[in-house]
Parts: structure tokens; C-alpha cells; sequence
């Protein structure tokens, strides 16, 4: 079955469910970092319009659009996908050592926010029209899922990540500082950590799927949390 623009219509619904809620979830994510930096000092991200809930503001149209739709189609086990890095001036904080870890924090923080929110949601599906209320339960339940994913990947301890970041400014300032000389290559180990070692590991007969082990759990582990403290379950 196709729809009037050709495209069939399960994709058509599957992208409807999932692209409200990432995009929420990143452009939220991406102007609570801003926000908080402003209120802490730098005004970088306001002055370029940054600290702002218009999305387009913050997406990549690869990053955000094509690569999580491409892994979602392709039933990848592991969604993997980021925005535009709002720009922070870490040295115009009032405090850039702890400045720099509550900024990083915001966008995390939010995630976690707006998962709640989503659980809490659930409550109000009865009062929802009988012909909307499935789909509007699998957005919220995949705005639950995409925000408690996004906080743990997030709190990854390697910069560029927030929790890199976070860990730069809360360990040693020796060790510190080695970490934040990783940040230029963070993003290509931690594809490589979360991709190639699996492919390596398949290939020598060993599972190294580590990292997306430590990820998949620790997100299970919050969504249950979410939903205790929310009274659904």
C-alpha cells in the first residue's frame, strides 16, 4: 500500500512516530546547553541565535535526518545520529572549569526532563481521541526510548560527548587536560568503539560489542526508573 507522495505507507507511519520525537529531543537538548552558558557568561550561542526551540536551528541534515533513518531502516541494533554542536566559549564563563561541566550537563539534564514528561503522558492516553491514541502512545513511547538514549550516549566519558566534557572538568586537572587533547579524535573512536571493534570482534569469534552493551543497559536501566517513578509500572 502507497500513499499520495509513492512512498509505502508503513514507512510513511514509522517516520511519523519517530521524527517528532528526535527532533524535540535534539533541538531541546541542543538550546539547554545554550541557555545555560549564557546564564553562566558566554553569550556565543545567543548571539548567534542558537539558544532557540526552532529546530532548524539546530539539525544536521545528515547527522540528525539521514543517518538515524538510515540505521532505522536498515533494522540497525543501534541508532546513532547528532545536530549541530551549539558553540560555547568555555573561557567567558564566569567559572570556566565548572561553567563547562553544568553546560555540559544541561543538555543531558533535559533529556531526562523530557523523558519524564513522556512517561508521564502515559496517564493522559485515555483522553485521547480512539483514532489518535495509538500513534500518539508510540510517539511518546519513543520520546521516552530517544531521550533516555541520547542522555546515556551523551554522558559517554569521551570529548566531544557531554560526559567527556563533564569529566574535564571534574577530574584532575592532569588527567583532565589528556583527556581534552582527545576531543579532535573522539568522535572517530567512538564510531570505531561502537562499529568496528563488533566487526573485529565477529570476525576473531569474540564479542566486543562493550560499549553498546554498557549503553543498552544503562538506558534500560533509567527507562525502567522513569517508568517506576512515573507510576507506570
Amino acid at each position: 500500500m502507497f500513499d499520495s507522495l509513492g512512498l509505502p505507507s508503513d514507512m510513511m507511519y514509522l517516520a511519523s512516530i519517530w521524527v517528532l520525537p528526535v527532533v524535540i529531543a535534539i533541538t531541546f537538548h541542543e538550546a539547554a546547553h545554550g541557555f545555560v552558558a549564557r546564564f553562566l557568561g558566554d553569550d556565543t550561542a545567543w548571539r548567534l541565535g542558537r539558544v532557540s526551540l526552532n529546530p532548524l536551528k539546530h539539525i544536521d541534515p545528515f547527522g540528525t535526518i539521514l543517518l538515524p533513518g538510515l540505521l532505522l531502516l536498515l533494522g540497525s541494533p543501534f541508532l546513532f545520529g547528532y545536530a549541530k554542536p551549539v558553540p560555547v566559549n568555555f573561557r567567558a564563563l564566569r567559572n570556566p572549569r565548572s561553567g563547562m561541566v553544568w553546560v555540559a550537563a544541561a543538555g543531558p539534564a533535559m533529556n531526562i526532563a523530557l523523558a519524564i514528561l513522556a512517561a508521564l503522558a502515559f496517564h493522559l492516553i485515555g483522553y485521547v481521541p480512539a483514532t489518535a491514541a495509538q500513534w500518539v502512545a508510540k510517539n511518546l513511547q519513543n520520546a521516552l526510548i530517544i531521550n533516555a538514549v541520547l542522555a546515556v550516549f551523551n554522558m559517554f566519558p569521551l570529548p566531544p560527548l557531554d560526559g567527556g566534557r563533564i569529566a574535564v572538568g571534574v577530574l584532575p586537572v592532569t588527567i583532565g587536560s589528556w583527556l581534552a587533547r582527545l576531543e579532535p579524535y573522539g568522535m572517530l573512536i567512538l564510531i570505531a568503539l561502537l562499529f568496528l571493534l563488533p566487526v573485529l570482534g565477529a570476525q576473531l569469534g569474540v564479542d566486543l560489542s562493550i560499549v553498546s552493551r554498557v549503553i543498552a543497559s544503562s538506558t534500560d536501566a533509567i527507562i525502567s526508573a522513569i517508568l517506576r517513578l512515573t507510576g507506570n509500572i
